[in-house]
């Protein structure tokens, strides 16, 4: 349970594609300035991440090592094929929103990254698990900022309006360069601060440990 554990606190906060290693950042900049679309892209990236683990992770044994990268974005492609004709069919306001960042999935970084990290060394319930928590923790961060931009920047959220008064440069790209910037600059410090208190709560575990030995 552990090690299940770990997977996941990993993939949400201590290395969140998004916020810790920086990763996705193309759709990320270009999509949240709504945040409609920028839930719909991460909920799209959750399930094509968490499919191609389980895919990738249960054909290791069998993708050759030469050609595991072409191998790979074979899997993907086929996946965003899928989700892109899931979505022109059902969720055809999404489908338009998302645009040319949709078929772009086949390269995103964050796929590709675990797939080759992760995947392609564990078992398929810890793959599942891994797709799900990264996916989880590229969707929420997302959202948490297409919410910001969307609300600051037009006034309104998911698409209804909210309020008259807005911040317009918040919702161009360069204000969702700055809100980016801004949201990586506040997790790396809340998780700074979790992991010093983790470190004081162990020195003080230690010392209690060495003088209940000590008496």
């Amino acid at each position: 349970m552990n090690k299940y554990k770990k997977i996941t606190l990993d993939g949400l906060f201590y290395q969140n594609p998004t916020f810790m290693l920086v990763l996705g950042t193309c759709p990320t900049l270009g999509l949240i300035n709504s945040a409609f679309s920028s839930m719909g892209m991460g909920l799209t990236v959750l399930v094509i991440l968490t499919l191609s683990n389980i895919i990738i992770s249960a054909l290791r044994k069998l993708i050759p090592n030469a050609v595991r990268i072409p191998c790979y974005i074979v899997v993907i492609a086929t996946l965003v094929t899928f989700a892109r004709m899931f979505l022109e069919k059902f969720v055809p306001s999404l489908y338009d929103g998302l645009g040319g960042f949709l078929a772009l999935i086949v390269v995103n970084c964050i796929i590709l990254g675990r797939a080759e990290a992760f995947a392609n060394k564990h078992g398929v319930l810890e793959a599942a698990v891994d797709g799900v928590a990264n996916g989880l923790g590229f969707t929420v961060a997302l959202t948490l900022m297409g919410i910001i931009c969307e609300f600051f920047g037009k006034g309104s959220l998911f698409g209804l309006q909210i309020m008259s008064f807005k911040i317009g440069m918040l919702a161009s790209p360069a204000g969702a360069f700055f809100v980016y910037g801004i949201c990586i600059a506040v997790f790396v410090y809340v998780m700074d601060g979790f992991e010093r208190a983790r470190r004081v709560k162990a020195n003080k575990l230690a010392r209690e440990n060495l003088l209940k030995e000590a008496a």
